[in-house]
């Protein structure tokens, strides 16, 4: 009888501890799902809960909510566990690194690219990375795939289909013309330089490509990747200078041929089947391929205002700890005119111009950090205003209707980019607007 009521008790005890761990682990879940449905209303307020570019999209059927892949995201505040399920939080600061798509052990996540209701227009573009024109090619972010290394990836496998495809040898004509020195252009430069392809590289600015804008200390790299002619890079938390002083450093080992400064103005299909590249200044290339690796932005988008032509007029900041003692107006509410104004607001007198009356879509780290230097009189803000004039020793702005005139030595505009559609459209890539795409993941 003593031995049955020690049982009873120790299954009560035993009981009694579960029903607390059940209770604990509900009281932390509903807990953790109310702080995460906080975080979700602040980013619809701040317009970042809806996705601008590659996003994780979640199958609530399927996901059971192991919280593995918020736990592998490399960024913060992108996925949270709400109600026992994966929800994201920060969409538009996706950057579609992928570690959640590979994280999830019942395949809840895709990555895509535009919402239901929200379509981006994308080029057509075939598994071996080859447009609807035969020998035309896209890699990388114009494609819709932004990471630094998905687009070296894809870099090196568009160059190994051109080498699938037949081409009667010419000294005349090139293998491939790669247009755009990015992370996609560079791989593929270094992928054709090692097949032994005859190529030309030709970047409309500096080697880097889109990567070259961000400001000196941004991170840009936080997983390994291959590259072609160096082998497994393993800089994890890799700044942007030092990435590029890695490519320039393969580029000159191996003699790739890169033209910097040299935009392509059309690309024409002839009937033999080759293509003839046309630059800026009407140098011409007849090549069996052509490879795009341009990225989505194109060409930096003009305010269209006098005086933008004028020397002091920057469309991305370089080098902002040589700047000293300027009179600098950034001109723009996006993460790069935010994040340029506050590298020079230490060592400049610094204005910053933006036509709307708050900014959306901001990093929150970026965010916090221009409140902080608009409270602290760090920098001048100037909300509802456009530029209506820029000459080398002052500039006027126009906010609210009323006209400003300001000394001022740089002037550094950042209004985002002209989508290379028309470009594309006129060597006859079709477009097509694409509502949720699931863009596919390799590995």
């Amino acid at each position: 009888m003593e031995l049955l009521l020690e049982q009873i008790i120790m299954y009560g005890v035993v009981l009694l501890l579960c029903a607390i761990v059940v209770y604990w682990y509900l009281r932390q879940q509903k807990k953790n799902s109310t702080k995460i449905k906080r975080k979700v209303e602040v980013a619809k307020a701040e317009g970042l809960y809806e996705p601008v570019s590659l996003h994780p999209y979640i199958d609530l059927n399927t996901c059971i909510g192991s919280a593995a892949c918020v736990s592998d995201c490399p960024e913060k505040d992108i996925l949270g566990l709400m109600d026992g399920k994966a929800v994201v939080i920060n969409a538009s600061n996706c950057v579609g690194h992928g570690a959640c798509f590979h994280a999830c052990p019942v395949e809840a996540i895709s990555l895509r690219i535009g919402t239901e209701t929200r379509g981006v227009e994308l080029p057509h573009v075939n598994q071996n990375y080859e447009t609807n024109i035969a020998g035309i090619y896209i890699a990388g972010e114009l494609g819709g795939m932004g990471l630094i290394k998905n687009s070296v990836e894809q870099g090196q496998l568009a160059i190994e289909n051109i080498m699938k495809r037949k081409r009667v040898p010419s000294k005349q004509v090139i293998d491939v013309v790669i247009i755009g020195a990015g992370p996609a252009g560079i791989s593929a430069s270094l992928a054709a330089k090692k097949y032994g392809l005859s190529s030309i590289t030709l970047e409309q600015d500096s080697l880097g490509g889109t990567v070259y804008t961000f400001p000196r200390s941004k991170v840009v790299m936080t997983s390994p990747m291959e590259l072609p002619m160096f082998g497994k890079v393993k800089l994890t938390d890799t700044s942007k200078d030092d990435l590029i002083k890695l490519w320039k450093k393969v580029i000159s080992e191996n003699k790739v041929a890169i033209r910097q400064n040299t935009k392509v103005k059309d690309i024409l299909p002839l009937k033999d089947g080759t293509f003839k590249v046309i630059t800026n200044n009407d140098v011409e290339y007849l090549s069996h391929n052509v490879l795009l690796a341009i990225g989505r932005r194109g060409s930096p988008r003009k305010l269209g205002v006098p005086g933008e032509d004028l020397s002091n007029v920057a469309y991305r900041l370089l080098e902002p700890e040589r700047i000293t003692g300027k009179k600098i107006v950034v001109v723009g509410g996006g993460d790069s005119a935010i994040e340029s104004a506050l590298l020079l607001q230490d060592n400049n007198e610094v204005t910053l111009s933006y036509r709307k009356d708050k900014f959306s879509r901001l990093k929150p780290k970026n965010k916090e950090n221009i409140e902080k230097a608009i409270a602290n009189h760090s920098l001048k803000m100037m909300f509802n205003s456009e530029i209506i004039s820029i000459t080398d020793k002052s500039i006027v702005i126009d906010r609210e209707g009323e006209h400003q005139e300001l000394p001022n030595d740089l002037v550094y505009i950042f209004a985002g980019g002209e989508l290379p559609t028309q470009f594309l459209q006129k060597a006859g890539i079709t477009i097509t607007k694409r509502f949720s795409h699931v863009m596919k993941q390799h590995g």
